[in-house]
């Protein structure tokens, strides 16, 4: 954890969640263990966040412990890859589980035994149902369902075809083992839920050595109870859940029995959090892939330049109610700004270069300059290398001599410009190719006036940046913006990938930086000055080929 996550966790606003555990404590618990148990089927996003915040924060907050958990019951769509960048997603966020990381493979042997266990009881049964036959029998929310023909078998030949279940006997699909409750109840997870599916894949822990996997709802629960898990918290989609899971806590002999708490889900406007539909974007190359640093997912927001100091400050700050909601991104992006602007280093890049030419600089002289890392923290200086040929923004300069002073910051002939860290110059004159452009401009530097206010009557016009044209370094830039272009992009009768934003990424070749930067280590955040916020790749940036990602700008280009 971070030297900040103490007061981070005070802030914290009160929930109903923290509400339940202090009157839990107040009556003698005493230890709060949580847990936060992702399926490995994907790459976590932003609303995992939130909840990891909840899970691991809740526990810090009343110096118990978290487990993290991978409830891995189907090996069909998880993977070893899924695994890792989850366990990295956690530990980015500066959050350490208890003890071991738990898998719910770790506990199939004792799932099947229960399994044997209920049926012992008269409490589950194989099934051969089709999964048609099987959906027409379990009814509609407004119907009851009906009960399956072979929900009468006898508990010896449930035992042996679950067990020849296990050995792989059977097709996938022929049979399932199925919980005898209620196929009348209102509560469709009552009726008769699936215990256990037949399934001949290779799972990433266990490899080939089980044929049948339990359900999630089988597991899940069951977990929390073998880790002695005493706040199961989760998103409200599993509200409809607890009634199954209460009762297989009361008809299994199980070690301890959690209690599981709903809160409402985070999602963010301009997004998709959906993991089918982060899936299919990356599956159909509309991403680079699953840290693409313009999806949600945490491994995306990392290389973008988010930092988690200010992912976990903004989830902290959101409610932990009962119900859903939607956060607008602006307010996401308000803690994207507010950490970068207290904590990135200041520096400058030219994204679109004009040659400036200082003629009263000696040709092949380098005065090297010093500027503040940070203009308001100690943190240090850098070194400016000045020559006679600098690289300034193409929009600063403007050959209309009459722009208004006070509309137009910008190098204009015959006017003045302080160049940020260096000398005040005066624009004297420019060089047009045959098409018109302008590809040079020349000027000259006002003696004296490096961090010393110029002579009466020679006030600037404004400041821009720079870099030298022979000491700078030249850097690949990605621009990074919203991937969709309207607030509910998966809403509506259309197809959610009809609202890409097709402006959301572009790459900036022929960019000029402070030579210092190609020496950043990766995942290092800049405010590039007056450009926004920039971080140095996490994988491809190199003193050899400096890449930055930009983060974001310096400020909302979305309001309207």
């Amino acid at each position: 954890m971070s030297n900040n996550d103490a007061t981070n966790t005070a802030k914290q606003p009160t929930n109903f969640i923290h509400q339940v555990i202090e009157q839990d404590l107040q009556q003698g618990l005493e230890k709060v263990v949580t847990r936060f148990p992702p399926e490995p089927n994907g790459y976590l996003h932003i609303g995992h966040a939130k909840s990891i915040c909840v899970n691991f924060g809740t526990a810090n907050k009343y110096s118990g412990e978290c487990n993290l958990r991978f409830d891995d019951t189907n090996p069909s769509k998880e993977e070893q890859e899924f695994v890792d960048a989850i366990k990295d997603d956690v530990r980015w966020l500066g959050f350490n589980w208890a003890g071991e990381v738990r898998y719910a493979s770790d506990y199939f042997d004792t799932f099947y035994s229960w399994a044997q266990h209920l049926i012992r009881e008269g409490n589950a049964y194989v099934c051969d149902l089709s999964p048609e036959e099987a959906s027409e029998y379990r009814g509609w929310a407004t119907t009851p369902g009906k009960d399956s023909p072979f929900r009468s078998r006898t508990v010896e030949e449930n035992l042996d075809l679950l067990e020849r279940m296990k050995t792989g006997e059977f097709e996938e699909g022929s049979r399932v083992l199925r919980a005898k409750i209620d196929m009348a109840s209102p509560n469709m997870n009552l009726r008769d839920p699936i215990l256990y599916r037949i399934r001949k894949a290779t799972h990433h822990q266990t490899g080939n050595t089980w044929s049948i996997y339990p359900s999630y709802d089988f597991a899940h629960g069951q977990e929390d109870a073998i880790e002695g898990v005493t706040h199961s918290i989760c998103t409200l989609e599993f509200a409809d859940h607890q009634p199954l899971y209460e009762w297989f806590l009361a008809n299994l002999p199980v070690p301890s029995t959690p209690r599981q708490y709903e809160f409402g889900r985070l999602n963010i406007n301009y997004t998709v959090t959906s993991k089918r539909k982060l899936k299919q974007l990356v599956d159909e190359n509309h991403v680079s892939g699953w840290d693409d640093p313009r999806l949600p997912t945490i491994q995306g927001m990392r290389r973008r330049g988010y930092t988690a100091d200010a992912v976990r400050n903004f989830c902290d700050s959101l409610a932990v109610s009962k119900t859903d909601g939607v956060v607008d991104m602006a307010q996401f992006e308000f803690f994207i700004r507010e950490d970068l602007n207290d904590n990135a280093a200041r520096a400058m890049c030219v994204l679109n270069p004009l040659k400036l030419v200082i003629t009263n600089f000696p040709e092949g002289e380098v005065e090297t300059l010093s500027a503040p890392v940070h203009p308001q923290k100690e943190m240090g200086t850098r070194e400016l290398p000045f020559t006679r040929e600098l690289y300034i923004d193409r929009n600063d300069y403007n050959e209309d001599s009459t722009l208004s002073r006070k509309k137009f910051k910008k190098l204009v002939p015959g006017d003045f410009m302080r160049l940020r860290g260096a000398y005040v110059i005066k624009a004297t004159d420019l060089v047009k190719d045959a098409t018109g452009e302008i590809t040079e401009v020349h000027a000259e530097l006002i003696p004296g006036t490096v961090g010393e206010n110029p002579p009466e009557g020679m006030k600037p016009r404004g400041v821009m940046h720079w870099v030298s044209a022979t000491e700078g370094k030249q850097a690949v830039v990605r621009v990074y913006d919203r991937l969709f272009n309207v607030e509910s992009p998966d809403k509506g009768e259309g197809n959610f990938l009809d609202n890409i934003n097709p402006d959301s990424y572009s790459v900036i070749e022929n960019c000029w930086i402070e030579p210092g930067l190609v020496d950043a280590a990766p995942e290092t955040g800049f405010q590039f000055e007056r450009e926004g916020y920039f971080v140095a790749d996490r994988y491809e940036h190199s003193a050899q080929t400096p890449v930055f990602n930009k983060t974001i700008g310096l400020r909302d280009t979305w309001k309207k």
